[in-house]
């Protein structure tokens, strides 16, 4: 909930959240009629994840199931593998063969904790599977692609002793890791998008533009999550970025080793912002709006979070967060590719800020906000001089595309701003109203 005295000493935010809750429409409202096997299916995205299941509820209706669906199923799959109270041999066999169980129509698991909060995805899983089968093929063989390829990876760091005792040691396996964890899932998605019609045919040819929306968001949240995770007895953050700031990963959190540890994150900063170019070209190839938003959203919420980590030693001890008043604002802004390219723009140019010139990463971070800056400008070449014409790069044709779909959602912004003046402007003149009369 968000906190009202947190949204009065933030008006612009406080004016975004009451847009957001009062004002704003879903492109594609709710629909009525749903079988009880698909309101259940429903019910359980709420129960999981409210933040997902608003997004979700609000795409194409052509996606909304199959999105659905694939979060459950992937649902069910994390609630399986984060259960320490299962035996690790029953694990990898349910996780590896968890795939089949997609061509079943009565499968359930009970064996998770009566304390693990999911896991009545798990023991009701034969709504799921009832409604999965009723899915364009396509999709189905999507689902099961995907879940295939994430149960095995699942099994494969449950049975690596070196993961299991070391942590994440090269960069390259902090990759593979976010890979199986988040990149999977940027995969299926994007193929379920293509199939839809719903993004450009290239969007489906260049994974690592998937990868990249994938291990952009993990890697912000394995960032943020240090604190929180070495409470539970691990971390992911790679031993060959670490090891060059303190000889134990916990040091890094010690009094006498803050200001390392602030180094540290600053370079794990710079690692995450190495996917941002390719973020933005995979949201310029996004042509359906409601899909755009879904896949926007996640994005610039990270890229809030990655500036509010970046240089800031709270995150050694604690677990920060973006505000929810800022949450609101960014859902609102991300709306049009060019509010996300603002957002990306004000964030990096916050980080290059705060940028301590003692950092050991200085150069680097400073050189890759360049290149994050510079490619905006290719995109949006709007500032050349007079009779210079622009230069006809993927980057730009793709955003003049994009830009036809844009100018139709400025003008839905712009009839927001205007009944929300409106009434606020009613509200008011009703309150002057009242306190004359009184007075």
């Amino acid at each position: 909930m968000v906190k009202p005295l947190e949204l009065l000493l933030h008006p612009v935010e406080l004016k975004a959240a009451l847009k957001l809750k009062y004002i704003r429409q879903p492109l594609f409202p709710p629909r009525d009629n749903l079988s009880p096997e698909l309101t259940r299916c429903y019910q359980l995205l709420n129960a999981t994840s409210r933040s997902f299941a608003a997004v979700i509820k609000e795409l194409h209706p052509e996606l909304r199931d199959a999105v659905m669906l694939f979060y459950l199923v992937l649902r069910a799959l994390d609630t399986v593998e984060d259960d320490m109270s299962i035996e690790p041999q029953l694990k990898v066999s349910v996780l590896r063969s968890f795939a089949e169980k997609l061509d079943t129509t009565e499968w359930s698991f009970d064996g998770n904790a009566p304390t693990e909060k999911d896991r009545k995805v798990l023991v009701e899983f034969p709504c799921i599977l009832h409604e999965y089968h009723l899915l364009r093929p396509e999709y189905q063989e999507v689902i099961k692609e995907i879940t295939h390829k994430m149960g095995n990876g699942m099994a494969d760091y449950i049975l690596d002793e070196k993961f299991n005792l070391q942590g994440v040691q090269t960069v390259h396996d902090y990759d593979l890791y976010c890979h199986y964890v988040a990149g999977l899932v940027g995969d299926g998605l994007t193929q379920l998008i293509v199939k839809a019609g719903f993004g450009t045919p290239d969007l489906g040819t260049n994974p690592q533009l998937h990868e990249s929306m994938g291990l952009f968001l993990q890697k912000t949240n394995i960032i943020r999550d240090y604190a929180e995770d070495l409470k539970d007895g691990r971390s992911f953050w790679p031993r060959e970025i670490w090891s060059k700031y303190a000889t134990e990963l916990v040091d890094l959190g010690k009094p006498a080793n803050r200001q390392q540890g602030v180094y540290c994150i600053n370079e794990l900063v710079l690692n995450a912002l190495s996917h941002v170019i390719d973020v933005f070209t995979y949201l310029s190839s996004i042509r359906e709006q409601s899909t755009f938003q879904f896949c926007a959203i996640p994005q610039v919420m990270a890229i809030a979070t990655l500036a509010l980590v970046f240089n800031n030693e709270t995150v050694l001890t604690d677990r920060v967060k973006i505000r929810k008043g800022t949450t609101c604002e960014l859902i609102l802004d991300s709306r049009t590719l060019q509010g996300c390219i603002s957002i990306f723009r004000y964030y990096v140019r916050d980080i290059k800020s705060r940028l301590p010139v003692e950092d050991p990463n200085y150069l680097k971070i400073n050189i890759q906000i360049a290149k994050i800056e510079q490619h905006i400008e290719e995109m949006y070449q709007d500032k050349l001089p007079e009779g210079v014409k622009p230069r006809e790069t993927v980057a730009y044709t793709k955003t003049q595309q994009r830009i036809v779909q844009d100018k139709k959602v400025q003008a839905i912004e712009q009839d927001e701003e205007f009944k929300f003046n409106m009434a606020f402007t009613l509200v008011l003149t009703l309150i002057s109203a009242v306190y004359f009369y009184v007075k």
